[in-house]
């Protein structure tokens, strides 16, 4: 994978023996394991201790170094720390022991040799005992101070996630206890713990790698903290500044504002949106790059995080049709249904900066626009959308020059009348996408017939006049090749009420016209005109509604 300096299968003993170290960076997220997560980690302990698995997997542990004895934990620091707390509250067990005088000399040798191996070593030229783990700047002073050297712990004064931290070790201690009665079955335990616990270790030797890694990771479904990543980074460029600490506090707040209001939206996707509604498009792949090109000092990182928070709340509207920010606005709220039905994301980057940049009556105009080039572009022509994006993205960046908007500016990405026609009349809908099916004939019955049907009630349907699975004997004069040609073509599709549709089935065209007649939905009654149904008919319907279609979905250039 490129980006990556090595990548091995390692286990607990293995990362922390031969000195190595490991410091997890100053802004990474504090400690947020709780119950749920500790519980799960002694399960999977248990099931090897009983013989049940062999080993456990820990999953992925992302490491950047320069000199492969010093490592910064970029994605895992939970892991390792309650690792850490396990083997502490092993410790403390064993110095109940030694405490009871329970075979305490020995105990002594474990409990030594494993807070050597495990926890903290003399370092050979100063000879002063340094922690294997150093954690983040909210939770390092506890863990150092008081949970390392097995102090009693306080109950009060703690913040959040030292709470947390106690509250683990204290977990891990209670059912330590209640597992081993003696120095030696404890000691047996740990030894053969940390040869059946391992990661998968990827080593990279800069943020940019680790950010590539964690891009290419996620793509393959394995979610990793590429948001921690770049916190992590611009928090560091306000450190190095020489910030006071209410700067530190203020920064962190929108931040956690940003998050929060993102919510289930993914950080990096909103990130390269917002990026590139400003910025010369960049891939997904070189955003970080981008960020640390441009970003270099307190003042820009400010800057950056406090226009982030800002257009996080329109990046979430924009992706919620019923949003509270377009209350009132119904016209707004079905454009953006549409586009949400069309499953196309290019626009944002150029809605985000209309709506930021222009009044509302011209975000309104960029909004109709981009709808009707989507459904032209992405639903009908199936064109390449990257070199859709670029013109979108070129727009958004004319906008926040200062440009007004006009639709001649979307020429490059509008397919052409004549393109247009050709590529609707061979559209075809499978059961995939009826919901792109039932909002085009929905369109096209309000534009021929001045009717408005609600296509999202439960009680309208999409009918396929010559059906998917014919009776027998039915439609025997369509050939069985032109059966699959024909049945998922726009032609062939009516809107049609769900208690009709049920009537119709598969029967023959004759028996269907019947129902056809009864329904409230003009171009069912209108299908009831016609004599037959054959794929000539159904050629001839769908060239009529392309006619029509071309009309509907139009620019004003």
């Amino acid at each position: 994978m490129k980006g990556i300096q090595d990548t091995t299968s390692s286990t607990l003993r293995q990362l922390l023996g031969n000195g190595l170290r490991y410091t997890i960076p100053k802004f990474q997220r504090d400690y947020s394991w709780e119950t749920e997560q500790w519980d799960d980690l002694w399960q999977d302990i248990e099931a090897v201790r009983q013989g049940e698995e062999p080993a456990h997997y820990l999953g992925y542990l992302v490491l950047q170094t320069d000199n492969d004895k010093h490592y910064k934990v970029i994605d895992g620091q939970q892991r390792m720390t309650t690792l850490s707390l396990l083997v502490i509250a092993v410790l403390k067990r064993l110095q109940d022991f030694i405490d009871t005088d329970q075979d305490a000399d020995k105990n002594r040798i474990r409990q030594q040799t494993f807070r050597s191996a495990y926890i903290g070593a003399l370092d050979p030229v100063t000879l002063i005992s340094t922690n294997k783990l150093s954690l983040n700047r909210n939770n390092d002073e506890f863990y150092r101070q008081k949970i390392v050297p097995l102090s009693t712990l306080p109950k009060r004064g703690l913040n959040a996630s030292e709470k947390l931290m106690r509250n683990c070790f204290e977990w891990f201690y209670k059912r330590l206890g209640q597992q081993f009665t003696t120095g030696e079955s404890l000691a047996s335990y740990l030894d053969e713990l940390v040869d059946k616990l391992f990661f998968t270790v990827i080593t990279v030797n800069n943020e940019l790698n680790a950010f590539k890694v964690f891009e290419t990771l996620n793509a393959r479904g394995v979610q990793l903290s590429s948001a921690d990543l770049l916190k992590n980074y611009l928090f560091s460029i306000v450190d190095a500044g020489g910030s006071h600490i209410s700067e530190i506090t203020e920064i962190e707040s929108m931040w956690a504002r940003t998050m929060a209001k993102l919510g289930s939206q993914k950080l990096p996707d909103f990130l390269r949106i917002y990026w590139n509604s400003r910025n010369k498009t960049v891939r997904k792949n070189d955003l970080f790059k981008a960020i640390r090109r441009s970003i270099r000092t307190k003042a820009e990182a400010f800057s950056l995080i406090r226009s982030m928070e800002q257009s996080a709340d329109v990046y979430v509207a924009l992706k919620s049709p019923q949003d509270e920010l377009w209350s009132g606005e119904r016209e707004i709220s079905d454009h953006l249904e549409s586009l949400k039905i069309f499953r196309v994301r290019q626009p944002i980057a150029l809605l985000m900066a209309a709506y930021e940049e222009l009044p509302l009556d011209q975000f309104r105009k960029v909004l109709r626009a981009v709808t009707v080039v989507s459904f032209r572009y992405n639903v009908i022509g199936g064109l390449n959308p990257n070199e859709q994006e670029t013109a979108y993205n070129g727009i958004a960046r004319r906008l926040r020059s200062g440009e007004r908007f006009q639709e001649q500016m979307l020429l490059p990405v509008y397919p052409s009348d004549d393109s247009f026609k050709v590529e609707f009349t061979n559209a075809e809908f499978k059961r995939t996408a009826h919901k792109v099916a039932s909002y085009i004939l929905g369109k096209l019955e309000q534009q021929m017939h001045g009717a408005r049907i609600d296509v999202q009630s439960p009680s309208i349907t999409i009918e396929h006049i010559l059906p998917e699975s014919p009776d027998d004997g039915a439609w025997d004069h369509i050939a069985d090749d032109a059966l699959e040609q024909f049945v998922y073509r726009l032609g062939n599709l009516i809107l049609l009420e769900k208690s009709l549709n049920e009537k119709c089935g598969s029967k023959d065209f004759e028996t269907k016209k019947a129902f056809y007649k009864k329904s409230a939905v003009p171009s069912a009654t209108a299908i009831a005109a016609y004599a037959h149904w054959d794929e000539q008919t159904i050629s001839n319907r769908q060239w009529e509604l392309a006619r029509v279609a071309t009309s509907v979905w139009r620019l004003n250039v």
